[in-house]
């Protein structure tokens, strides 16, 4: 029956939404006790995955909500990815636990980011942003660790709201000149010789570029990631990324991207990768040089719609799985202290090898594969990037592109002199990650390795 059919396609949502109202219930019935908000909240999510998982493994597809919600096989597998990456960010948040609104919030934002990648009309697509974005502006404010968190959450508020300005104009646009709200009619609007579809277009993907922190949107980015603590800009720099650009797949769908629309998808996506990686070079916080790492890193994802279509998907549902592996790794494995701005020092991590041999190792790992250094995950999914830009015909834009990203290999690298070639920092942290904080990093460490050694299987999946 289409009911049952419903009620299963919506099954990773519907787990989600079975957590945020037990964790509400939990909150009104025992206020001061928040010790099993963390395993609710893991097994709302985990549940959730195995059920993306499990139904595209089965290759499920139905139209619970015609011609607003959907699911198939590529979308669960999405679901799939950034929940099993929301489990390590759930386990390096337990300090955060203390906060009862912290674990609703960030599940009411999973929530957010699983309708938006099944939407098949922009009202979905509209309801799915604001639910992902509305509870991360709260996140960066309650689990603030320094004065500058309020201002920090403003701005991103501001640019958000920004960001959701610019899109309702663009849909309204593209409304007026196709008369329609599915998402399809923004792929046709790509080739369309109307001026108003073509305006709807461009608004469209700034609003994306918001989103994303594409240069020069991108200013909320650095303030935001090191105003909140390490569990939320983890889940920025992963969940947030991840089903931003997962979306932009679904909304350009196969449709071919020509000229002049492909020089707009490509430039500020460059000027991206070469700004985020020199101004990551000038920065002395490890949360800001992250930032602007993800500033380039949005603009190697934006590159993937370049691509041809039937390899979109699977290039950047790779370069999200290894990206946010490699940035939850490295803030799993930052040495612990009361005081966040004295953590958040990139001098912090002066001779951390001597002190916490394993903490470096797993910090260098992520820091190499980020850069792009072979064998790691990151490299192939720079590989498969650029391999299909240049199948798709824009071999000069994916030169540039690679040159642009050799500009990264320098921070990365000092960040790894850092760790294993300095002296020890004499107010260096002296702690060790906490328990909760090593699993993290082991489930992000194997998952690396098998991704590194079986890249051909793990593609062939997606």
């Amino acid at each position: 029956m289409s009911w049952i059919d419903s009620a299963i396609a919506m099954l990773p949502e519907h787990f989600l939404l079975a957590g945020i109202v037990i964790l509400i219930a939990v909150e009104i019935a025992a206020p001061v006790r928040k010790q099993g908000t963390l395993p609710l909240s893991l097994l709302a999510v985990i549940f959730a995955a195995t059920a993306a998982a499990w139904l595209s493994s089965n290759g499920f597809a139905f139209a619970a909500f015609a011609g607003h919600y959907s699911v198939d096989p590529s979308a669960l597998l999405a679901k799939a990815i950034v929940l099993a990456l929301a489990v390590p960010v759930l386990l390096i948040a337990r300090d955060d636990y203390e906060q009862g609104a912290f674990p609703v919030l960030l599940l009411s934002s999973l929530y957010g980011v699983c309708l938006l990648l099944s939407a098949d009309s922009f009202l979905t697509l509209f309801l799915g942003l604001e639910l992902m974005s509305l509870p991360v502006y709260a996140l960066v404010l309650l689990a603030f660790r320094r004065p500058q968190s309020a201002e920090a959450a403003l701005k991103y508020l501001v640019l958000g709201g920004t960001a959701t300005a610019t899109l309702l104009m663009g849909v309204s646009l593209l409304y007026g000149s196709s008369g329609s709200l599915a998402l399809s009619a923004f792929a046709s609007a790509l080739s369309s010789p109307d001026t108003m579809a073509n305006v709807a277009v461009v608004l469209v993907l700034v609003a994306f570029f918001l989103k994303a922190a594409i240069v020069p949107f991108h200013a909320w980015a650095p303030d935001a990631y090191e105003g909140a603590s390490v569990p939320v800009t983890a889940y920025m720099a992963t969940i947030i990324k991840a089903g931003v650009l997962l979306a932009a797949v679904r909304l350009f769908g196969t449709t071919p991207v020509t000229r002049p629309m492909a020089d707009l998808l490509a430039i500020l996506p460059l000027i991206s990768i070469v700004w985020g990686n020199l101004a990551a070079m000038r920065q002395q916080s490890f949360r800001r040089m992250i930032a602007y790492s993800s500033i380039a890193h949005a603009g190697y994802l934006f590159y993937a719609l370049l691509g041809e279509g039937a390899g979109r998907f699977q290039a950047v549902a790779f370069y999200v799985l290894a990206y946010g592996l490699m940035n939850v790794l490295a803030f799993a494995s930052l040495p612990p202290d009361p005081n966040d701005a004295a953590r958040d020092r990139l001098d912090n991590l002066r001779g951390l090898f001597h002190r916490e041999p394993f903490a470096a190792l797993m910090i260098g790992i992520a820091m190499l594969s980020l850069a792009g250094i072979p064998p790691f995950p990151g490299f192939i999914a720079k590989f498969l990037i650029f391999k299909n830009v240049i199948a798709a015909g824009f071999t000069l834009y994916a030169v540039l592109g690679l040159v642009g990203s050799y500009l990264g290999i320098y921070f990365y690298l000092r960040v790894v002199q850092y760790l294993f070639m300095s002296a020890e920092e004499p107010t260096a942290v002296q702690g060790a990650p906490g328990r909760l904080a090593l699993g993290a990093s082991f489930i992000c460490l194997l998952v690396a390795i098998a991704i590194s050694v079986f890249p051909g299987w793990v593609i062939d999946q997606l």
